[in-house]
């Protein structure tokens, strides 16, 4: 069996569904397990599926529940992720985002930003999901991605470098998103979403004792295909993301060149559904439903289901539709 890196970027709540669709779509075609990958690098949406994943609880309840309509899902991920908090941290704001964004304009300047939400939300809804096992921390090898703003760095959760932390309290940190979420408190330290680095931090694998031999990566806001009539900044926010990657895929092939890595990205039909708010909870279903569509036909590219069928023990292959 292959040695497997699995890295979840972020996405907001459309890119989680997203997330959860392929994973679901590759167990579908190859019966993999993903929670038996060697790594897992979660960043803001993706450190919650990464989470999901790793507690062995991934499955379509992971999502929406047997008994809800597409309402009562939106309703329930609404509340939780959506949960009010008193506006405050105009002094934090000033010190690490406006004054350094002064001083050089561009996305320093809305960190540490009032925030009408608190992230600690987004936390509990995990323990929720997951149970006591978002209190501690998987036994294998996981990473949850967040940025801190006092060091003005990404920290990298499960690592040596980083504070021992609760799962729920790393999740809830690299979900911050500045402007809809206040940044993250732990231990008299701010965070906000490890996307504000990069939406993926693939290169993180490279801290893996042994080679792997496949690292996937499913990256919802990293789209190489451009978004029919989406708003500026969807296209925007994929250029970043794809840019950073694809710096992180150079930096791996550098390092292993035998290894070989395989990114999944939404489809236009499906980003139209997913846009032009990720943190849409309505959007959600909709965007799972329609990823499990448009993924049946991307797994069955000869040049995906290569690496599939090579890396992950699949049984037969994916059938196309007609």
């Amino acid at each position: 069996m292959s040695k497997v890196g699995l890295v979840l970027g972020g996405g907001g709540i459309t890119g989680a569904a997203y997330e959860l669709a392929a994973l679901m779509a590759i167990h579908m075609a190859t019966s993999w397990d993903p929670n038996s990958s060697e790594v897992i690098i979660g960043t803001s949406a993706g450190s919650f599926v990464a989470s999901t994943v790793r507690s062995g609880r991934l499955s379509i309840d992971s999502l929406a529940r047997h008994d809800e309509s597409r309402e009562d899902v939106a309703n329930r991920i609404r509340t939780a992720v959506y949960r009010r908090r008193r506006p405050a941290g105009v002094r934090r704001w000033i010190k690490h985002g406006l004054v350094p964004g002064i001083r050089k304009p561009g996305l320093s300047l809305i960190l540490g930003s009032p925030a009408p939400f608190d992230a600690g939300g987004i936390g509990e809804w995990l323990a929720e999901e997951i149970g006591d096992f978002a209190e501690g921390w998987p036994d294998d090898p996981t990473v949850i991605v967040a940025y801190e703003l006092e060091s003005k760095r990404r920290v990298a959760f499960g690592t040596l470098d980083a504070p021992d932390v609760e799962l729920r309290e790393a999740v809830a940190a690299s979900s911050a998103v500045p402007l809809i979420f206040a940044p993250f408190e732990l231990d008299g330290r701010h965070y906000v979403d490890g996307g504000i680095s990069s939406g993926t931090h693939a290169d993180l694998l490279l801290a893996s004792e042994e080679p792997l031999d496949f690292v996937l990566v499913i990256a919802p806001m990293a789209a190489d295909e451009i978004r029919e009539g989406g708003r500026f900044y969807e296209g925007l926010f994929d250029r970043v993301g794809r840019a950073a990657l694809d710096e992180e895929v150079a930096m791996i092939h550098e390092a292993w060149p035998s290894t070989e890595v395989l990114i999944i990205t939404p489809s236009v039909d499906v980003q139209a559904l997913m846009g032009p708010n990720p943190m849409s909870a309505t959007a959600a279903v909709p965007a799972f439903i329609k990823a499990l569509a448009s993924l049946r036909m991307k797994l069955a590219r000869p040049e995906v289901w290569g690496m599939l069928r090579k890396h992950l023990a699949p049984t037969s292959h994916p059938t196309r539709s007609k």
